[in-house]
């Protein structure tokens, strides 16, 4: 806001002084012409500034009297300087009345105008950069919410089980602390940022699919499969987590191996991320439908990060639950994101 602020100054002493210089070429071959030009110039200054920053005081206001009698007093005086410099203008009276009747009657309407329209102009912009900015803390503030909408039971139940790991003094103890610790600090500290590297986003799923994979005593349960060159683009975090959340909250308590398939392809610009589980037939909660919160959540983020640019499947069989996530033009998104920031 403060520099929006310096350009309107910056634009002031510019017209101003393109004006001056005009007046200085008009006057140039009148006789005194520097007083001339002084005076002339004083009373436009006073005139259109003293309209200026009466606007300014009484914005918002509704003391109308005050504001006309101040305005009144500013365009009565504002000749004054303009017959006092010019060098007839007070050899007699009847020149000082035509001098000051002719300046109140052309000049200071105009400049009386001039300053309303520069005090508006103003006004509109820095308005319309404040409702630019709120809107944008407001998406800021639903994104962070959106984003830190992780299931606490997922960290509680993997404290749960790495207690039980090194309780019993299992080897799988230190590498189950090391992947709780590097999920948290992705959580914490990386997520911070409008994108992330896609392999990044990859390498915290893998993490919280082996802290999940603690719950299991078969063989992976997770069919993950990586196709493409993920480090060639960004992606906003946290985006797949609540995909996978979902997968486990709303499959059977015993699942087998390779039972939730999850597959992320990258081709060209643009990226693929599915998952599919098996539905629970006896959820412990019947009034939840399979996709639970996790799903308006992914939509909304989605929504705001990538408008027109994705596209969300979700398929319930009865049987099987698949969500399709497919979004457009990751190549250029990380530059884009960052101009639309800029801009706002």
């Amino acid at each position: 806001m403060e520099r929006v602020k310096k350009v309107f100054v910056l634009v002031h002493l510019v017209l101003w002084t393109l004006f001056s210089l005009l007046v200085v070429l008009q006057l140039s071959d009148e006789g005194a012409w520097l007083i001339l030009t002084s005076g002339f110039i004083l009373t436009c200054l006073l005139v259109f500034y003293g309209h200026f920053y009466l606007l300014t005081s009484y914005s918002g206001k509704k003391k109308k009297r005050s504001y006309y009698l101040r305005l009144a007093a500013i365009m009565l005086i504002g000749p004054l300087p303009f017959v006092f410099l010019h060098p007839k203008g007070l050899a007699t009276w009847d020149n000082s009345s035509d001098y000051y009747m002719m300046t109140l009657v052309t000049i200071v309407p105009l400049f009386t105008l001039l300053g309303w329209l520069a005090r508006v102009t103003e006004n509109l912009v820095l308005n319309t950069i404040k409702k630019e900015q709120l809107e944008k803390q407001a998406v800021e503030t639903e994104l962070h919410y959106l984003k830190s909408q992780i299931n606490p039971h997922f960290l509680f139940n993997t404290l749960n089980n790495i207690h039980t790991l090194v309780y019993k003094q299992a080897p799988t103890a230190p590498e189950a602390v090391l992947g709780l610790s590097s999920l948290m600090r992705y959580m914490i500290y990386e997520s911070n940022a409008a994108t992330v590297p896609l392999s990044r986003e990859i390498n915290y799923l893998q993490d919280y699919i082996s802290l999940q994979q603690l719950r299991y005593k078969k063989a992976p349960v997770v069919d993950l499969e990586i196709k493409g060159d993920t480090s060639s683009c960004h992606i906003a975090p946290l985006l797949f987590i609540h995909l996978m959340e979902n997968a486990y909250k709303h499959s059977p308590a015993r699942l087998e191996p390779g039972d939730i398939k999850v597959k992320v392809e990258v081709k060209e610009n643009t990226l693929s991320f599915s998952v599919q589980n098996p539905i629970n037939k006896n959820p412990d909660n019947s009034l939840e439908e399979p996709g639970g919160i996790g799903l308006p959540n992914v939509r909304k983020r989605l929504a705001l990060l990538y408008p027109e640019q994705h596209h969300l499947e979700v398929n319930n069989t009865g049987d099987l639950f698949s969500v399709i996530l497919t979004v457009h033009g990751l190549q250029s998104q990380p530059h884009e994101r960052e101009t639309q920031l800029l801009y706002h």
